[in-house]
């Protein structure tokens, strides 16, 4: 029994390293496509390989409909959308578009907040104005979403000469 447990062991262990190299392999790739494509991308604060292969995917996979950055942030589902309670006005995040994009502006927020100074300014000067930390998020993925397509804005077909 002791020695089925040390064999088994010994292959979780194995298959743990080639797992381990195997995403180190591929982080690495991701990191050379970015930096051939979009490296002023991987110069933004809470932006790394994974996050901006992520937001590049989604902007390549329809850029159609890019027209502006309004554009880019409903196809991320971080556009406001107009809500009301009958006595309060308010916006909430789209609950649409790419759901992998939406995930990467959180962890691009959520960095932010933890070890960016201008974030974390920012966010305690709207804690102060009466916001909510979901408010604030909101703003905050709005905002980094505009940076993002002015940082890889595609380039504006114009007519043929």
């Amino acid at each position: 029994m002791l020695q089925a447990t040390r064999i088994t062991l010994c292959l979780l262990a194995q298959r743990i390293g080639q797992l381990t190299e195997q995403i180190q392999d591929v982080e690495g790739r991701l990191a050379r496509l970015v930096e051939r494509h979009a490296p002023q991308l991987l110069t933004v604060v809470g932006v790394g390989p994974d996050t901006a292969v992520t937001l590049l995917t989604t902007m390549g996979d329809n850029p159609e409909r890019l027209g502006s950055e309004a554009s880019f942030a409903a196809l991320c589902g971080v556009s406001p959308v107009e809500r009301s309670s009958g006595s309060r006005q308010y916006r909430r995040l789209n609950r649409g578009g790419d759901r992998q994009a939406n995930a990467a502006l959180h962890r691009i927020v959520h960095t932010r907040l933890r070890f960016d100074p201008r974030t974390q300014d920012y966010y305690e000067r709207r804690i102060k104005e009466g916001k909510t930390r979901r408010e604030i998020v909101r703003c905050l993925k709005r905002y980094v979403a505009r940076e993002v397509f002015h940082l890889v804005r595609p380039a504006p077909s114009g007519p043929p000469s």
